[in-house]
């Protein structure tokens, strides 16, 4: 085995551990904006808030599923709103498994579950909320950029 495979499979597992805890991170942080009402839900809501009052946005989730893959007005949603959180420094995360988002989040007032293609935790711009799982995810993605991932992947953690 050469020095270059030992060190692959080192960054493979810490990547892995990276994932991992900012999956953790995302869970905690998706409970606890909901406990103070700091979340956004769907891609309609969010893009009303992010047009509306962009400093309140502190992170936003991108949920995907099977019907992404054939949805070509939400992979275009998608792309606007990654633009729009690039262009306006707030970081952005793509999640594979929106039924688990979609359980964070919560239903709406009939019951259904919230689209959760979307999800925004927002803040007060007057007395910005700080959190330990925002900070560790704000970190997690400033790490993604810097090997040019910009739309890092999370996986939840398994209930």
């Amino acid at each position: 085995m050469t020095l270059e495979e030992i060190r692959g499979q080192e960054n493979t597992m810490e990547n892995a551990d990276r994932v991992q805890s900012a999956g953790t991170a995302l869970e905690e942080l998706l409970v606890a904006a909901k406990k103070q009402d700091y979340l956004t839900v769907g891609v309609y809501e969010s893009a009303k808030v992010m047009n509306v009052d962009p400093d309140s946005v502190a992170f936003c989730v991108l949920g995907t599923d099977e019907e992404y893959e054939c949805d070509i007005a939400l992979q275009i949603h998608f792309t606007l709103i990654q633009a729009f959180c690039f262009d306006n420094d707030i970081n952005v995360v793509r999640v594979n498994d929106i039924e688990r988002l979609a359980d964070l989040v919560g239903t709406d007032a009939t019951g259904e579950p919230k689209d959760a293609h979307c999800i925004l935790v927002t803040s007060p711009s007057a007395d910005p909320w700080k959190d330990p799982a925002l900070d560790k995810l704000s970190l997690f993605c400033e790490e993604s950029r810097s090997v040019y991932d910009w739309v890092p992947t999370i996986t939840l953690p398994e209930r």
